[in-house]
This record gives structure tokens, sequence and C-alpha cells, in this order.
């Protein structure tokens, strides 16, 4: 209770407000759907609460929404011509300070079968991904028709302009990482976790001029989907019971996948003078795309010529922002957006839609949206940090994930889905961990939560999305997030 006292007193004090995110970034914008490879749909940044690393910051970024895990016979593979960033800024200034960069190949093997009669056989490619059985080693790959690999540069600066060098294996000091292919099914891939654990890989960070030897962890690769939420229901007008049970287990993402960069380093890696960082992921592409009229049969899917400097076409960070928060008209924008010119969508934060649509679809049952305006706080959670939590000094108000990396981590089994809320300093929104049901947050918190009962007349509400989440969904290990669902389960 001491801990909750003071963590309400401290959002109070500064008229904190957890933000409005009803659920994660699946196809938020109109010009991201058109490209779903780059369409980032989570982030989590926590510091990391496996056992025996608790000085280590865990990234996550979430890609490509919505995978059927039959989604045959291709798969999800990433945009090779694309530019996939998780950026940090440790100075609050609103720019990055280091930002990890993944860039993906993909290599065509070209599995044949010899088809048609003795002496007059024809040498035919196969239309699958795999010929046999995979794994259970990263390294039995022979089956494998097509095969992924990434590189991560870490750039200290400007992410275009600044410093860089290269992320290595820390066994084989290759520069080069292979990624899993997704989950096919049991037949095709037995044992995919254990296969998937192979591709856990050890690291060693590049000199980020402390002269020191740093080492962390990186997984890439297909995982269950991490976001639990009634997403069907709230975009047909919040169609559910806001106040229905909140232990309830709906889910429309039950059955889909997503893909994972996951990164951890050591907080001392990630800070340099404040403790409090902020964080990010981005995807861009090329400026220009030009469909190839006839696309090379020895390349693998190269059907586009790419050219031109990368334009950013996917921005995330606090979930749900762009969805929700950002008006239809701006979307796009928001996505090709830096945190340094977040000035431009103020207006969408202080004179927020989402509660008075609320107030309009369940005016009957009592709900009403908050009458102070302009919502400062708002501000904090989006822009600044919570004051006496995780608001940095001298900071530049801009919207990003804020950790204070002095906030020590929880254990799964103490974690409370609620966060501060729920007096758990550790969760959200100081920073975000994979348990914390920010749905439920988010609802509870735009209709004032902490607010003035005068302000917030339905402020004190328990409203719920009814799609309970907590830290028992996830594994306790790094990368956290689970063994996705196979495309085909097995017959046994």
């Amino acid at each position: 209770m001491r801990i909750l006292s003071y963590c309400l007193g401290a959002l109070a004090a500064t008229s904190v407000l957890l933000p409005l995110a009803p659920a994660s970034s699946h196809r938020e914008a109109p010009n991201i759907t058109k490209t779903p490879k780059v369409d980032a749909t989570d982030f989590y940044m926590f510091r990391s609460y496996e056992a025996g690393r608790q000085g280590f910051v865990t990234l996550i970024a979430d890609y490509i929404p919505l995978q059927d895990p039959y989604g045959g016979p291709n798969y999800f593979t990433m945009d090779q011509d694309a530019l996939y960033e998780i950026h940090v800024d440790n100075d609050a200034d609103a720019v990055e300070d280091i930002t990890f960069q993944f860039k993906f190949q993909r290599d065509l093997q070209d599995k044949t079968l010899q088809i048609g009669d003795p002496g007059s056989e024809k040498t035919i490619s196969v239309p699958l991904v795999n010929v046999g059985g995979i794994g259970p080693g990263a390294g039995d790959v022979a089956n494998l028709n097509v095969r992924e690999r990434y590189t991560v540069d870490v750039v200290f600066g400007d992410r275009r302009t600044g410093t860089r060098a290269a992320v290595q294996d820390a066994r084989t000091n290759s520069a080069t990482f292979v990624k899993p292919v997704d989950n096919i099914g049991t037949k095709s891939i037995p044992d995919y976790e254990g296969y998937a654990n192979d591709h856990v890989v050890d690291i060693v960070l590049p000199d980020n001029g402390s002269g020191r030897t740093f080492s962390g962890r990186m997984f890439v690769g297909q995982r269950k989907d991490p976001f639990v939420v009634n997403l069907g229901e709230i975009f047909d007008l919040v169609n559910f019971v806001p106040l229905g049970d909140p232990s309830a287990r709906t889910d429309d993402l039950a059955d889909a996948n997503v893909t994972a960069l996951c990164l951890e380093i050591p907080i001392e890696y990630l800070v340099v003078n404040e403790p409090v960082i902020g964080g990010w992921t981005t995807a861009s592409v090329r400026q220009a795309r030009i469909a190839n009229p006839n696309p090379l049969s020895a390349v693998a899917n190269k059907v586009t010529v790419e050219g031109g400097a990368y334009t950013q076409v996917s921005r995330l960070a606090m979930p749900l922002v762009n969805e929700v928060v950002i008006g239809l008209k701006d979307k796009d924008r928001f996505n090709a957006s830096e945190p340094m010119g977040d000035g431009q969508f103020a207006d969408y934060v202080t004179n927020p839609s989402l509660p008075e649509l609320l107030e309009i679809l369940f005016f009957n049952a009592g709900v009403r949206a908050p009458n102070l305006f302009p919502r400062t706080d708002l501000v904090s959670v989006f822009l600044t940090g919570v004051q006496g939590v995780n608001q940095p000094v001298n900071v530049v108000a801009s919207e990003m994930m804020r950790l204070n990396t002095t906030t020590a981590p929880a254990a799964a089994a103490n974690q409370d889905r609620l966060g501060v809320l729920g007096g758990d300093l550790a969760g959200f929104p100081n920073g975000r961990r994979p348990g914390d049901d920010v749905v439920d947050l988010a609802l509870r918190g735009v209709l004032g939560v902490l607010l003035d009962a005068k302000d917030a007349p339905s402020g004190a509400l328990p409203f719920t999305d009814g799609a309970f989440l907590d830290a028992t969904f996830f594994d306790t290990t790094f990368p956290y997030l689970r063994t996705p669902l196979p495309g085909a389960p097995s017959t046994n």
C-alpha cells in the first residue's frame, strides 16, 4: 500500500494520466496497410526480469501484423529492401543517440526434383519453402528452399550520418546472423521451440566510446503475437461492455503470430548521465520502388527495383497512439515523423476525441468524458514522462516509450498487470513489459482514473475490454514472447 500511495501521489501531483491506447498498432494508418512487412505492431522496453539479467534492458519491436500460422506457401519473410530500426534517446532531447539497425537478406536455394520418364527427366523447381524436415539445430537447413539472414549495425548519433559499426556473434565473430523460418507446422519442424532457441545468440556490441567491451543477447524470428485485445470489437464502435468482467479471456489475436526483433542490452551501454532513456521503433523503405517487368528468377522475389534515400513509413513507441489518438488525416504523417516534430500533433493529446466517443457510445450506461481542457494530464505520459517515475531532467516534449533504468525490475510472479496504477513501479508506463495490460490501463486512464472526480465523473470506474493479460502469458526468460503457433498442429 505504501508503494501504491507513493505511485498515485506522484501521478496526481503532476496531473498524469495513462495513455489512451486500446490495442496494439495493427494496420493503424492507410498507407501502411499496403506494406505489412514494415508495419510495426508493438514496442516493448523494460528492465530484464530473467534471473541474473537485471543489469540489462530488453527491447522488442514486433512487425508484420495478423500473421495466420497457416499463411503459406511463402509465410512472413522480412522486406530485404527495408531498414528496421530501434532508437534510443539517452539525453532527453527528442533525438536518437543510439540506433540498432536491422537489414535482411533472403536467399533462394532453388530446390529441384527430377520429373518425367527415365532418360527424359526435367529438372523442376519446387513451389514450397521446404522440401523436408527442419531442425532441431539452427544449422540443419538442408531442406530449406528459402533462407533469411540479417545484419545489425549500431549507429551512434544521427541514424543516417552517425558513426556505425556491426554487431557480432560472440561465438563466431560473424556479423551475419540466421533468422529461423516461420513455424510451418509440426511435421516440418517437430520441435520448433528448440529450433528457435538455437537462434538466440550472444552478441558483442561495438565500442560506444567508453573503450569497454559490452555483450548482450539477440533473437529475431516469429513469435506468438503477445498482444491480447478485443481488436474487432474495439473498432466496431467499442462493441463490448467496458464495465464487464476483467478476468474474461477473450482475445481476437489468440490465433495470430508476429515477427519480433529482440535485443537484450546492458544498461551501461545505453545510459550516459541521465538514467531515463526513451525508445521507439521505425521502418523505412527506399523513396523509389519500381515494379520489375521481368523479375530475375535467380533472385528470390526480386520483383522491384529500389532506389533513393530511405524514407520512414512506420513509427511506434507507446501502444496505439497512431491508431486511436491521431486523426485519420494525419496517420500517415505521424508514421513518417520523428519525435522532435511532435508539436504538430499536440492537439490530439490535449483535446482527445476518444473519451468523447466513449461518452457518446455509453452515455446511457452513465459514462462521462472528463471535462478538463486542455488535457495536460495526458501530456506527461505521452510527451514528457511522469515526474517522480520516469521523467528525465530537461526533457524535450516528444512521444516515445520512457524507462527509468534505476527502477528495479519485478520478477514475473510479482508483476501487477496494471503496472504503475497497480503499485508496480517497474511496469507501464515506466517502459512496457509483455504482461502489462495496457488496454485496461488505457480505458481507465482516458476517462480520468487519476483526475479529480469533479473533472472526471467516470474516472473511478474499473473499465476493461474483457481481454485479460498478465505475466503468466509469457516466458520468464529472454526473449519472453512465446513460441509461435504452428501452421499445422500435430496429428498425434
